[in-house]
């Protein structure tokens, strides 16, 4: 057995089938056209229902908004790059040699990509029983951490602007860094003219929430 089908079979618990589909959700647009791009589409909403319904089974009597929350903060990019580094994927990714060496194999973009392609070639695999046995180990622990659902710091934000009279909190790019494959974010988030706060990240998003994070920091 390969390497890679010997690190498959021990990650997600069932012997690959045809290689290639992983090959590919492994392989960064740098090196390859046939990239993880459509598996990662796939991944994405394999994930979705993996975890709605894991929620909807852990949480049953909490509402709709409150399961939405939970998901949300589960799904994220940040966090996929997270299993991702922890089942250590990284040894195994397929980047061209500019990629690399402008530290793709680190990114959280890249390594979040991966993980819902591979999702998705493990679905396409082997049927939804074996993506969603991996994903209730991989989160687990992040599943079971919080007690109530997660407030999203953008919603905290925007209901204390509501709640204080004030203007809705406002986003503003200051800047954009980076390669294409690994770009970095900077954000300023106001809400009226006397409270602001700048933070960074490798998306839009990401960046948005850590600079509506750090205002809620100083508002406290």
């Amino acid at each position: 057995m390969s390497d890679l089908a010997d690190w498959l079979e021990q990650t997600f618990g069932a012997a690959p089938g045809a290689l290639g589909r992983y090959e590919r959700a492994l392989t960064h647009g740098s090196q390859a056209s046939a990239n993880y791009e459509r598996l990662e589409f796939l991944g994405d909403r394999v994930l979705g229902l993996v975890m709605a319904e894991w929620l909807f089974e852990l949480f049953p009597d909490e509402p709709e908004g409150a399961l939405s929350k939970r998901l949300n903060a589960l799904v994220t990019g940040a966090v996929c790059a997270e299993v991702a580094r922890t089942i250590d994927v990284r040894p195994h990714l397929r980047l061209g040699k500019q990629a690399r060496d402008d530290g793709a194999a680190n990114s959280d973009n890249v390594l979040g990509d991966v993980m819902e392609a591979l999702i998705g070639a493990l679905y396409l695999d082997h049927g939804l029983e074996v993506p969603r046995g991996f994903v209730r180990r991989a989160w687990a622990d992040l599943v079971h951490s919080h007690a109530a659902a997660p407030q999203h710091p953008k919603s905290a934000l925007q209901e204390w602007a509501a709640a204080h009279n004030r203007k809705p909190p406002a986003y503003e790019v200051l800047d954009r860094s980076g390669p294409h494959h690994a770009p970095r974010f900077t954000i300023r988030v106001s809400v009226g003219q006397q409270a602001e706060a700048t933070a960074s990240g490798a998306s839009k998003q990401e960046a948005e929430t850590a600079a509506a994070r750090a205002l809620l920091e100083q508002l406290a």
